[in-house]
């Protein structure tokens, strides 16, 4: 028996209030909230953030591959989904796939790293025009799903799709935001084929849509979801809430947010019937096991509903806009950063990316890893320990209003991490205001600058838990 094994969702810290929008323009905001990941992340970092969670459920599992899908990735011409092998540490002989373009692609990705007993991970990043619905609509999340076959949570019992050739959302490659014809249109395309995918997939797995526990029906496209919903069959009770109204529609990776959420709440032996509808409609019919009850009460688990309350969605619209990139402001009179060179980052990998120091043979820790031991003078008798998952304490910060940010004032910290290691590096995800010496942090992946077309990923602290 194959299928997901463990997952991880990763919200970013911040969100935006939609009344936030109508505040500042007028029009095109409406009520709730949306996901935003902030300046220094992208789907890359997210979808590292989403994958260690995932992977530090489920100890010991090395996937066989990765499978990343977005429709935002960080750089064309290469594999983004190296980068997140990279920072998870994983073997040389793990492979590393992208699947990227059309929000489909986070479908795809699932069902190859199903066939692969790989890993998908999933993570976009949406917006559109200030005031435009996919502004107020889209947001931004990533989640990642282990496939294998022990200690399987849920597995799929039928799958069926439905595909057709139409334009209702396009965006041709160098735009930044899509264009969408009239709403009527996308509404008449896609109600047969997700007729046709879901009427197959319960036919395939002997159920009517009133046994099925619980239902997922998700797409970008609002007024087909809608009908597709209510034309479905399914009892009220079942219908799985979107969380378009608190973190907006994630596109590529929302089926696997929606169906984390279920599988936070399921049963053992209940049908979850999903029904994806981009570019046609994929439709799988799913059956949790008795081993949900021992994932969630694993060190570390936390629900999907856990992550969405320990955000903070006090983000002002000028600053999204800024982190969009709708909003070219003054930067600080410092000057840019260089741009990162191939070669050293190549031969400091395990430490840029996998987040190693390197223990001498006293036991102290060396951040970054040093050659030569600190005790005894030997050279390259370390060993490699990685920090990626240890915890620290801030000793002490200092808050830089000169320092060149997209989020000034950038504070700085010296962190003692627990069992040996002291570094310096920038807190990310807080309230300059409410830094203390003391505070407990621990780590994460993000994207320092950008500098001629070359991201400088790197390690930062951020408050434990993700609350400032």
């Amino acid at each position: 028996m194959a299928g997901i094994v463990s997952y991880g969702v990763y919200l970013p810290y911040w969100r935006l209030q939609r009344s936030a929008i109508t505040a500042a323009l007028g029009a095109g905001g409406g009520k709730g909230t949306r996901s935003v990941a902030s300046y220094d992340e992208d789907t890359t970092s997210m979808g590292v953030e989403a994958s260690r969670i995932a992977l530090r459920l489920a100890p010991g599992h090395v996937p066989s591959s990765i499978w990343f899908a977005t429709t935002e990735p960080a750089y064309a011409d290469k594999t983004n989904a190296n980068g997140i092998h990279a920072a998870l540490a994983l073997p040389s002989s793990v492979t590393a796939i992208d699947m990227v373009g059309g929000v489909r692609s986070g479908f795809g990705a699932g069902y190859a790293a199903y066939a692969a007993g790989g890993m998908a991970v999933l993570a976009d990043t949406r917006s559109g025009l200030p005031g435009g619905a996919d502004e107020a609509n889209g947001g931004d999340a990533a989640v990642a799903l282990v496939y294998g076959t022990e200690g399987v949570l849920a597995e799929p019992i039928a799958n069926a799709s439905a595909t057709a050739e139409f334009t209702d959302r396009w965006r041709v490659p160098g735009d930044a935001h899509s264009k969408v014809w009239e709403e009527r249109f996308g509404e008449y395309a896609y109600l047969p084929l997700a007729d046709e995918a879901i009427t197959a997939a319960l036919k395939a797995a002997n159920l009517t849509a009133a046994d099925v526990d619980h239902v997922i029906v998700t797409g970008l496209h609002t007024r087909a979801v809608g009908s597709a919903r209510r034309a479905v069959g399914a009892r009220p009770e079942a219908l799985v809430d979107d969380f378009v109204s608190v973190t907006g529609n994630s596109g590529a990776a929302h089926w696997a947010l929606m169906l984390a959420d279920v599988l936070d709440r399921a049963e053992p032996n209940q049908t979850i019937l999903m029904a994806v509808m981009a570019d046609g409609c994929d439709a799988v019919v799913w059956r949790t096991t008795e081993a949900l009850a021992a994932h969630r009460a694993k060190a570390g688990y936390r629900s999907v509903r856990d992550r969405i309350a320990q955000t903070n969605d006090a983000l002002g619209y000028a600053q999204f806009l800024t982190w969009k990139g709708q909003l070219r402001r003054e930067p600080p009179r410092r000057p840019e950063p260089d741009r990162p060179a191939g070669p050293p980052s190549l031969r400091t990998n395990q430490w840029k990316y996998g987040f190693f120091g390197s223990v001498d043979e006293a036991g102290f820790v060396h951040l970054p890893p040093s050659r030569v031991s600190m005790e005894s003078g030997a050279i390259d008798s370390m060993t490699a320990k990685g920090m990626a998952d240890v915890r620290a304490t801030i000793a002490t910060y200092t808050i830089d209003r000169l320092a060149y940010s997209m989020n000034p004032p950038v504070v700085a910290v010296v962190i003692d991490f627990d069992g040996g290691g002291r570094m310096q590096c920038e807190l990310t995800d807080v309230d300059p205001s409410q830094v203390k010496i003391g505070d407990r942090v621990e780590m994460t992946f993000r994207r320092l600058y950008s500098q001629d077309g070359i991201h400088n990923y790197f390690w930062k602290a951020r408050p434990l838990g993700g609350v400032a």
